[in-house]
């Protein structure tokens, strides 16, 4: 049996997550820190202005979205939803399709000012591409999280749209996850006298 080589694996991870893009809704190229300072700023902001974070994702990006509204809300003081519930989810795939799952309930829940964070490996989901459609339709802003191609449609949806550029979904969900903690660790951070912050 072919022994795994943990050193490479961690190696080639590490590269990848250096190598994680940004760009803007129009595909013009900006910083990895600015793009994770503005939706630090946003998540910010969410304590004391009555808005929220809303974070969709399929499978293990459900997963991701789950963690992260648990995290933000419980260790960030930071109101964050997840819409993963499975009767909501086999409701409204029974009855709207599955492609309306979390559009329906951004719909009802969103409110402008609102950050609607949307995950997926492929950045091709119907149903993700259809909540940030919801969200832009409620005034939120909107942050991405893609992998795969670089040419994925859901990488030029978002106000900040992160990409890692591998085929592998591991990677891909690992770093994904990796960066929304580095969001809410570096707001953390922040509020801790004497502690220097990650990014700004």
């Amino acid at each position: 049996m072919h022994q795994p080589d943990l050193h490479e694996y961690f190696a080639a991870m590490g590269r990848l997550a250096a190598a994680t893009q940004a760009n803007s809704e129009d595909g013009t190229a900006i910083g990895v820190n600015d793009a994770l300072a503005w939706m630090m700023a946003r998540a910010k902001s969410a304590r004391t202005d009555g808005s929220k974070l809303m974070v969709v994702g399929n499978g293990g990006s459900a997963a991701i979205a789950s963690h992260v509204a648990i995290d933000y809300t419980k260790n960030g003081g930071i109101p964050t939803q997840a819409f993963n519930d499975g009767a909501a989810l086999t409701c409204l795939g029974n009855d709207l399709g599955y492609e309306n799952v979390f559009a329906r309930q951004i719909e009802m829940f969103a409110r402008p000012g609102d950050l609607l964070v949307a995950i997926s490996s492929s950045g091709r989901s119907p149903n993700i591409l259809a909540a940030v459609r919801a969200a832009r339709a409620a005034g939120c802003a909107v942050a991405t999280l893609s992998g795969f191609d670089a040419d994925n449609p859901l990488r030029r949806m978002g106000d900040v749209n992160l990409h890692v550029a591998s085929h592998q979904y591991g990677f891909v969900e690992i770093i994904h996850l990796s960066l929304c903690h580095a969001v809410l660790d570096t707001l953390m951070r922040t509020n801790t006298p004497g502690v220097e912050p990650a990014f700004a």
